[in-house]
């Protein structure tokens, strides 16, 4: 809806967009993307299992559930960022920043392939604003 955001919610999202922030400035340099994410994937396990730890009390766990969300998780995100940080090598800091704004057109995209998610006239415009945004901001300085 139009209405404001959860405030923790908002909190939340602000968080996890600083850290994916800081997790791109620091895989610019990496040799091996690949390794760095699977070393990344093991780093995060203690928070992972304190968090587990923390709300397992509100967990309705199914096997299949837990199947999907593992290769999700390890498989596809992995791939997905190894993938993310050899392509940085390529670009400048700012075209890194601008290309971050089309993930969220690239899953409503999927969603829209794969999950049959309606195609509304707010995601339209919405997906425009994203896409002539980040045009403007990447061929901003050639004209």
């Amino acid at each position: 809806g139009l209405s404001a955001p959860d405030p923790l919610g908002a909190l939340l999202m602000i968080m996890a967009g600083v850290a994916w922030a800081f997790y791109t400035l620091k895989g610019r340099g990496v040799k091996d993307p690949l390794e760095t994410t699977a070393l990344n994937f093991i780093l995060s396990l203690p928070m992972v299992l304190i968090l587990i730890g923390l709300t397992f009390h509100q967990m309705h766990l199914y096997t299949e559930g837990v199947a999907y969300a593992i290769v999700s998780g390890t498989l596809t995100s992995g791939i997905g960022y190894a993938i993310w940080y050899a392509a940085l090598k390529g670009l400048k800091t700012t075209q890194a920043a601008l290309l971050q704004l089309l993930v969220p057109i690239i899953a409503a995209v999927g969603g829209i392939i794969f999950l049959s998610e309606s195609i509304t006239s707010r995601l339209i415009v919405a997906g425009l604003l994203i896409i002539t945004g980040v045009l403007l901001a990447l061929l901003g300085k050639r004209y």
